[in-house]
């Protein structure tokens, strides 16, 4: 069965009354994740869609970049952006439910999530600032600190604030070696294998190609500092 009979399945699941939202409390088990975590992208990426006004083809087109949409399951991917765009559950209610799924221990698929909600958001070439409040937000629910968002930020707003330090999680006078065991560690846990593991499907693997972008040109500015 592929994910996207599963997510037609899962949204179909709901009974009259129920908000989109609603969804998540029925995926909370490790083999439903890859179906939660496709319809967290495109709920919450729907919502934001409209954070700056305006829903644009280049926001839509986005979805198609972070996930693969076999030819068939267009409409229902479709459906399934209308339904949370106009679903009259507000975005803070769905972040709210997304976090309860996933719960205060397994904080890397929320991460994952907001890459690609960044990826959205980045798609018509701007950074809107109500996207920023939007994604600040949701952030704040999932229990995200202000260092970890903003050091996600940097992997894709042009303008943010880089330093290599925060990318890798180490503090400015940690010696190479604890650097180089950071650095490996993000790589490891950036590893498709490791993702899916996590719950993100295979379609959606793509959303980490930034982060270990990031990743690796910290740990080469670093070790241009150190020579």
């Amino acid at each position: 069965m592929s994910l996207w009979t599963r997510i037609t399945d899962a949204v179909s699941s709901l009974t009259a009354g129920d908000s989109l939202s609603d969804v998540f409390a029925k995926l909370r088990t490790p083999p439903e994740r890859s179906v939660a975590f496709a319809i967290a992208v495109i709920a919450l990426g729907a919502k934001m869609a409209k954070a700056d006004g305006q829903v644009t083809k280049d926001e839509v087109a986005a979805f198609r970049e972070v996930f693969t949409i076999p030819e068939g399951e267009e409409k229902n991917a479709g459906r399934l952006f209308n339904l949370a765009r106009t679903d009259v559950a507000g975005y803070e209610d769905y972040a709210r439910k997304i976090k309860a799924m996933y719960g205060d221990d397994d904080a890397a698929p929320l991460c994952e999530l907001l890459e690609g909600l960044f990826h959205i958001a980045l798609a018509d070439g701007h950074y809107h600032p109500n996207e920023d409040q939007f994604l600040t937000q949701v952030a704040a629910i999932f229990g995200m600190d202000d260092v970890r968002f903003k050091r996600l930020r940097a992997q894709f707003v042009p303008d943010a604030d880089r330093d290599p330090y925060d990318v890798l999680g180490v503090a400015p006078d940690a010696d190479m070696t604890e650097i180089r065991r950071a650095w490996r560690k993000l790589v490891r846990e950036t590893h498709p294998d490791q993702m899916m593991a996590r719950g993100v499907p295979e379609e959606a693997v793509k959303l980490a190609e930034k982060r270990m972008i990031a990743i690796n040109l910290a740990w080469d500015e670093i070790n241009e500092r150190a020579a």
